[in-house]
């Protein structure tokens, strides 16, 4: 399994087109802090590829990773893409909004796997099926919550990566605040994935207001823990004035300080990577001092691009 990271930025991306905070003005000024959503593409087979969450930047996302661009011995004039689906861990418009990306898909659809408060809220919410049906079909799968399931759905070949979801929060998105969808912690998930032949696995949770004990379970067996990693601390929104919330008011838990990410993370076996950086994260800067003190507890932040290798 190699996970390749399509982006690390929490919504609006890194620099953010309204903003002139430092982390903004350095990514304008050095191209190398730049960073895209948050995305992570994962391989279901030899030729078929998933993307968790749709982003604003997938289409950017998939031309970077040769990977995931269209193959090149199609016959001319013929679309074929290694693009099987889309795996949501919630339904946020920043994990959202690139569904409408690939509408170009045509016929053979979009397939996208999701939780039931997710597929609802973007069905009731969004409106996607009446919005994208006149140009692509959509195809629902339910992520699996209690044991893992194939990642993909051909019974004749089934995937080597298996999958299951750990709901973390009942956050939800605020066009979904008024709904009538119940309420349950499975707005938000994490991701546990499985290679059935090496026995490897990768938890990746883009997202985390709480930290439950089925997380804490997951990433003690884990060999690569890609979490939250919004906010360095929990005044960082309004010390920076972004916000009148806090980090954990806003459903991020922090990095660093009491009840910070970073200690769970010291002590565990697995490769540790913080994503969803939101732009006043000093970790945008590559030069600033906190990479410093994530490294000497074994901690790493993942780029743009990366290919783990585990």
């Amino acid at each position: 399994m190699l996970p390749h990271v399509l982006g690390t930025a929490a919504g609006g991306g890194v620099p953010q087109w309204n903003c002139a905070c430092p982390g903004c003005s350095g990514a304008r000024a050095h191209p190398h802090w730049r960073r895209r959503h948050a995305s992570l593409a994962v391989q279901a087979s030899e030729d078929r590829w998933y993307l968790v969450n749709a982003t604003p930047d997938i289409g950017d996302q998939i031309e970077t990773c040769s990977s995931l661009r269209p193959g090149s011995g199609s016959s001319p004039g013929a679309r074929r893409t290694p693009v099987a689906g889309l795996i949501l861990t919630d339904a946020e418009l920043d994990h959202t909004l690139g569904i409408a990306r690939l509408r170009e898909a045509g016929a053979g659809g979009v397939e996208l796997l999701a939780t039931g408060s997710v597929r609802e809220a973007l069905l009731t919410g969004l409106r996607l099926d009446a919005v994208l049906g006149p140009y692509t079909p959509l195809t629902w799968r339910e992520l699996p919550l209690e044991r893992p399931a194939p990642l993909t759905d051909d019974s004749t070949a089934p995937s080597p990566l298996m999958i299951s979801a750990i709901p973390v929060s009942a956050k939800r998105p605020r066009y979904a605040a008024e709904l009538p969808i119940p309420d349950g912690d499975s707005w938000v998930v994490a991701l546990l994935l499985t290679d059935r032949a090496t026995g490897t696995t990768v938890v990746y949770a883009p997202a985390l207001a709480v930290w439950p004990d089925a997380l804490e379970s997951a990433v003690a067996d884990a060999d690569c823990v890609i979490v939250d990693g919004t906010f360095w601390d929990d005044e960082e929104p309004r010390r920076t004035g972004i916000s009148t919330r806090t980090a954990t008011g806003m459903g991020h838990l922090p990095i660093d300080g009491p009840g910070g990410t970073a200690e769970r993370l010291a002590p565990l076996r697995a490769r540790c990577l913080y994503t969803h950086l939101n732009n006043t994260n000093p970790l945008v800067d590559p030069s600033a001092p906190q990479h410093k003190r994530l490294a000497d507890r074994g901690i790493e932040v993942a780029g743009d691009g990366m290919v783990i290798r585990l």
